[in-house]
C-alpha cells in the first residue's frame, strides 16, 4: 500500500506520523512545495493551481490514496483535485474536527488560522456541527508560520497570543490548521486553568488517517513490519524532509526510518 500526503509545508507531518503508526507496512509520499509556500495568502485560483502542481507530482508516483494535509487546500482545491484524480486515486480532505468536539457539549474554542476564522467555510461548520454549543473562533496570529520554521520563541508568543483571546471556561479546543497538532501540548500548557478538569484538544490527523483506510478497504495494523518506505517531493523535485520538521516528534521519528533504508 502506497499514500501519498500533500501540503505547501510540512503540516502534513502530523498526518503522516499518525499513517506511520496505524500503517508502519505502507510506503509513503510526500508532495511538498517548498517554492509556493505559503498557500494562506494566495487567492483561491492561485492555491488551487499549486495544488494541482503539487498533486500530480505525487500521482507520478501511483499512489493508492491521497491525503490533503491542510485546512486551507481543502477548503479551495478538494473539488478540483476529486475531479482530477478520482476515482482511480481517492482524495481524502482535511476538516477542523469540530462535529466530536461539539459532541463533548462545550465550551469549545476554534484555533484558525486568521484567513479561516470567521469564513463561510468554518462558520457553515458550526452550524451544521455544533449548534446549541458556546463556540469561540480564535484567530492564531503567526502560529502556523512559525511552526513551520520551527521558530520556537515564534511560537511560544502566538500560542499565548491566542491563548488570551480563549475564554477561561474553554473545556476543548479544535486544531484548527495541521501545523497546530505539532504544537498540541504547548498549546495545552497555555490554555489549561488551574483548576478545571483536563483540556481536550481536538486534531484531524487521525480520523483523516482513518478515513483514507477506509476508502481503501484497509483496516489499521500498527504491529505490522516497518518497512515502508519514504519519497520526499519539493516541488515535484525529489529531496529530504526540510530540516525544521526534525524539531519535532513526528519528523524524527519519519528520519529516523527514512535513515534506516
Amino acid at each position: 500500500m502506497k499514500i501519498a500526503l500533500m501540503d505547501s509545508g510540512i503540516g502534513l507531518l502530523a498526518a503522516t506520523a499518525a499513517v506511520r503508526r496505524l500503517r508502519p507496512d505502507a510506503d509513503l509520499v510526500l508532495s511538498l512545495d517548498p517554492d509556493g509556500m505559503p498557500w494562506g495568502p494566495r487567492t483561491p485560483e492561485d492555491l488551487t493551481r499549486r495544488a494541482v502542481a503539487v498533486a500530480d507530482a505525487a500521482a507520478a508516483h501511483r499512489p493508492d490514496a491521497l491525503i490533503i494535509g491542510c485546512n486551507t487546500a481543502t477548503v479551495h482545491a478538494l473539488p478540483a483535485l476529486r475531479a482530477r484524480l478520482e476515482p482511480g486515486i481517492p482524495v481524502i480532505g482535511t476538516v477542523p474536527a469540530i462535529k466530536p468536539a461539539a459532541a463533548g457539549g462545550g465550551p469549545v474554542a476554534i484555533w484558525a488560522t486568521p484567513a479561516t476564522t470567521g469564513s463561510p467555510y468554518q462558520r457553515g461548520l458550526i452550524e451544521d456541527f455544533a449548534d446549541g454549543v458556546t463556540v469561540t473562533e480564535v484567530p492564531c496570529f503567526g502560529l502556523a508560520e512559525a511552526v513551520e520554521h520551527a521558530d520556537r520563541t515564534a511560537i511560544e508568543a502566538a500560542v499565548a497570543a491566542a491563548a488570551v483571546l480563549t475564554p477561561d471556561d474553554v473545556t476543548t479546543v479544535v486544531l484548527g490548521c495541521t501545523h497546530y497538532e505539532l504544537v498540541a501540548e504547548r498549546i495545552r500548557a497555555a490554555v489549561q486553568r488551574p483548576g478545571f478538569p483536563p483540556l481536550v484538544l481536538h486534531g484531524s490527523a487521525g480520523a483523516v488517517v482513518a478515513q483514507a483506510l477506509r476508502r481503501l478497504g484497509e483496516q489499521p495494523a500498527p504491529s505490522a513490519e516497518a518497512n515502508g518506505t519514504i519519497t520526499v517531493l519539493l516541488s515535484g523535485r525529489e529531496g529530504t524532509l526540510p530540516e525544521p520538521a526534525l524539531a519535532y516528534e513526528e519528523g524524527r521519528l519519519l528520519e529516523a526510518i527514512s535513515s534506516a533504508r
